[in-house]
């Protein structure tokens, strides 16, 4: 009996992580597209792997190379659009060609991804025919109503072409039809519509999208939902799938879903820390450090700065020793929703609060290119109290980018933290200087 109760006890324990998991990784790219609403700035190279090498290998710098119909180039330059981003060169006369081409294509938010297979799905509808031929799954309903925006946003002048939500609360009776073109759901209500409720026949399905597929496989379920959907369609149908991080499962995946496909990646561009200052202020306690932090923070206000807590507990003292100072500091942590957190982010960048103040989990890919101080309050730490290099990297090498002159401050208040400043120096091979009063004309510069 003993053994059934562990049992299950860890099988719900390894669930409720799947399920955190999955919310974590869902909430921050929803996040990541609701704050990238113009293209990212990238110096990503793009690499190109196709199915058929010997094919010839077209990329295009403008929209009208591609051929569009007039309502589609319409709205493609009513969303802001003026040429195509470097994924959208490599990708779309891929998806446009006749006949169709699979794809998988590594990109992230602000790249332009959405646009793309939002253009191909509206490129292949025949509009003249009434019933489900482009389909899109989404992690979550709130990724799909993101994408669905886009969608109607790119398809403003072309009001022949419907579009229909496969999400929870959509409610259809079994066997009904439907007269909209594009399907755009969750998997399990794909599924459903597929399969129980025969209300999309999937064998008419000519372009299937899968998009967020690392977020996708971070639940089981959703991931063999996604396998079955794809077993029903056609094999002449067009396979699209997107991930922002490709992780041997995310591969293993794609290759399953996706037969013969074209490859795009993104080469990731090498963060460096050569541009960016380090520096640690060594400290007895909490307290101290806070003061430390106040006597640098007339320098730093110039500029936008980012500080970096272990917990949401420490960013949520912080903030408020802060404002009672007199600061006006931005608070980001993980128990806000999603909404607010684009909001708090978008002022950040607006430049409304100079300073924003935050945990690891809420920094994750949010790219506010005008930060060039980093202060981290806690340093990184894994699991098991050792150094994050990955995380220390992500961290300030924000500050440091496209050249930029950035400027990282390390708080140490204690033998540990120590210990993880020297992991970090001899993992970069770089040392980190003490902090001296002297320093602090070299931050106002560096602010500057």
């Amino acid at each position: 009996q003993l053994d059934c109760i562990v049992c299950v006890a860890k099988t719900s324990e390894t669930w409720s992580k799947i399920i955190y998991i999955k919310e974590d990784k869902a909430a921050q790219s929803l996040l990541n597209k609701m704050i990238h609403t113009s293209l990212v700035n990238t110096t990503n190279q793009v690499e190109v792997l196709q199915r058929d090498p010997n094919s010839p290998l077209y990329s295009v710098k403008t929209f009208e190379e591609l051929r569009l119909k007039d309502k589609l180039l319409k709205g493609v330059y009513d969303m802001g659009f003026n040429r195509p981003s470097k994924i959208q060169e490599n990708a779309l006369p891929m998806m446009l060609a006749e006949p169709p081409q699979n794809l998988i294509a590594q990109s992230q938010s602000g790249t332009g991804k959405t646009a793309a297979f939002v253009l191909a799905m509206l490129s292949h509808v025949d509009p003249t025919n009434k019933w489900a031929q482009c389909l899109c799954i989404a992690p979550t309903y709130e990724l799909a109503l993101q994408t669905g925006k886009v969608i109607e946003q790119m398809g403003k002048f072309y009001p022949e072409v419907k579009l229909a939500y496969a999400i929870r609360g959509n409610k259809l009776d079994r066997g009904a039809k439907l007269q909209e073109q594009i399907v755009i759901g969750t998997p399990g209500t794909v599924l459903d519509w597929c399969s129980k409720l025969k209300i999309i026949n999937p064998k008419k399905i000519s372009v299937f999208v899968l998009d967020e597929a690392d977020v996708m496989i971070a639940t089981q379920g959703h991931q063999d939902q996604s396998i079955r959907i794809q077993r029903m369609l056609p094999k002449e149908c067009q396979m699209l799938l997107f991930s922002a991080t490709f992780e041997d499962s995310v591969w293993k995946f794609a290759e399953r879903v996706v037969p013969d496909p074209n490859i795009i990646k993104l080469k990731r561009e090498e963060e460096t820390l050569d541009t960016i200052k380090q520096y640690y202020v060594l400290c007895s306690d909490k307290e101290e450090k806070f003061t430390a932090l106040c006597n640098i923070y007339g320098a730093i206000t110039i500029a936008q700065a980012m500080i970096f807590c272990h917990t949401r507990r420490t960013a949520g003292w912080l903030a408020a020793e802060l404002t009672k100072e007199g600061h006006v500091v931005a608070l980001l942590s993980g128990e806000m929703t999603v909404e607010q957190r684009a909001t708090i982010i978008e002022r950040f960048r607006e430049g409304k609060e100079k300073v924003l103040v935050t945990t690891n989990v809420c920094s994750r890919g949010i790219d506010v290119e005008q930060v060039s101080v980093v202060i981290n309050f806690d340093l990184p730490m894994d699991k098991d109290g050792n150094a994050d290099n990955e995380t220390y990297l992500h961290r300030i090498g924000r500050t440091g980018r496209f050249g930029k002159r950035g400027l990282a401050v390390n708080m140490i208040d204690s033998k540990h933290s120590m210990n993880i400043l020297n992991q970090i120096e001899e993992h970069f091979n770089k040392k980190i200087n003490k902090l001296d009063t002297d320093d602090l004309d070299e931050i106002e510069k560096i602010s500057n």
